[in-house]
């Protein structure tokens, strides 16, 4: 394999970076979720729940998405969806179906290098355990060994019963012990055509500012998944310094893992499908301050194509279901999505009608762990669906 390794930190704050049009600096709270697109929202939740632990059901709603008309044909659709976490740490899953439309499914065999979100990374603390339970377990289709990641740990990828890729990566931080074998999502691999012109959204505004590794060969990782034989060129990336913000320590660190096709030429996963289709639709981020954020991405030359914000008064919110904020979505250069939420309110005992006020805090400083485990009490089984 040709290797090229490289560890590199810019100057550039993963947690903090001022746009230099002014108006202060927006702040990356982590990833707080990966969309997925599917065609049975309970019946894939409840695979969530038993495979990765995603039990915490944040918020659910079945409302009309008027606002993402760019990539909903031009029309409003109805649409069911729900967030649940993890509580030893990560992302959370957005578990998306349309109500009223029937999903077009991929029409081609996803290979790796294809433009999209191809992989969503899971947390391990023990990869070769979480193999060995795996491999075990009938409703878990483990697709390659149990082998090395581009930082030199352990690793393995399965796929759900959708056809979905999920990376089990080695990752320390533990949110909530609960002694589960995973916590929740810790990253991605995207596929890209270009990896220096991808740095401008996923260094520049993501603030994934430390190349971990970068190699170009074929890798035994991948064999076994779709088109893993032949020659990728690989880039993994993180931020050098903690994330900030209220929900930082639930979140974690993440990685984004930018993959390019060197052997034959790359098909958008998206083409001629809408977001929601069946797939991972998204990498979304949680952030405050999404004036500043709106302005440097336009700087950036990647400005937001969805904004809640011009819908709305200045400083009110956007209704979420159970919960309330704004969002926005920009695309990075091969048209993949990334969606940004600033959180006003969350649910956090809803029975009771308690909801945790983002707006007038601090928005560097963590949440208390207290208030965060609370949301412990919004445990769902998959029997309960």
């Amino acid at each position: 394999m040709d290797s090229q390794k490289s560890h590199t930190t810019d100057k550039l704050s993963a947690n903090q970076i001022p746009p230099s049009g002014g108006g202060g600096a927006y702040i990356i709270s982590g990833i707080q979720q990966i969309g997925i697109g599917v065609t049975n929202l309970y019946e894939a939740w409840k695979y969530y729940i038993e495979v990765f632990n995603m039990d915490i059901r944040i918020l659910e709603d079945n409302k009309v998405a008027e606002l993402m008309l760019p990539y909903t044909g031009g029309v409003p659709q109805r649409r069911h969806a729900c967030i649940a976490v993890n509580m030893q740490g990560g992302g959370g899953f957005e578990v998306w179906q349309y109500a009223e439309r029937k999903p077009k499914q991929l029409d081609f065999e996803l290979n790796m290098g294809d433009l999209g979100i191809l992989v969503c990374k899971i947390k391990s603390r023990d990869v070769a355990k979480t193999f060995n339970e795996f491999s075990r377990n009938p409703k878990v289709n483990v697709v390659t060994n149990l082998s090395k990641n581009l930082d030199g740990n352990q690793t393995f990828y399965v796929k759900d019963p959708y056809g979905n890729l999920f990376q089990i990566v080695h990752d320390d931080y533990i949110f909530k012990d609960e002694k589960r074998l995973t916590g929740g999502a810790v990253g991605a691999v995207i596929g890209v055509s270009d990896i220096e012109k991808a740095m401008t959204v996923y260094k520049d505004i993501l603030g994934y500012d430390t190349i971990i590794a970068d190699e170009t060969g074929t890798f035994a990782d991948y064999e076994g998944l779709p088109s893993g034989n032949q020659k990728f060129r690989r880039r993994l990336l993180t931020h050098s310094k903690p994330r900030k913000g209220a929900f930082s320590e639930l979140f974690g660190p993440s990685y984004i893992e930018l993959v390019q096709a060197l052997e034959r030429t790359p098909k958008k996963l998206y083409e001629g499908r809408f977001w929601g289709d069946p797939g991972f639709i998204q990498v979304c981020f949680d952030i405050r301050n999404m004036e500043a954020l709106g302005k440097y991405c336009a700087e950036k030359g990647h400005p937001f194509t969805v904004d809640t914000t011009q819908n709305l008064k200045e400083g009110s919110s956007f209704d979420m279901g159970d919960a309330a904020g704004q969002f926005a979505y920009i695309e990075d250069p091969d048209g993949t999505l990334i969606e940004f939420v600033e959180t006003h309110k969350v649910p956090i005992m809803k029975k009771l009608g308690l909801a945790i006020n983002l707006k007038n805090r601090n928005p560097e400083k963590p949440l208390p762990k207290f208030i965060l485990k609370a949301l412990s009490v919004m445990r769902v089984s998959s029997r309960q669906l």
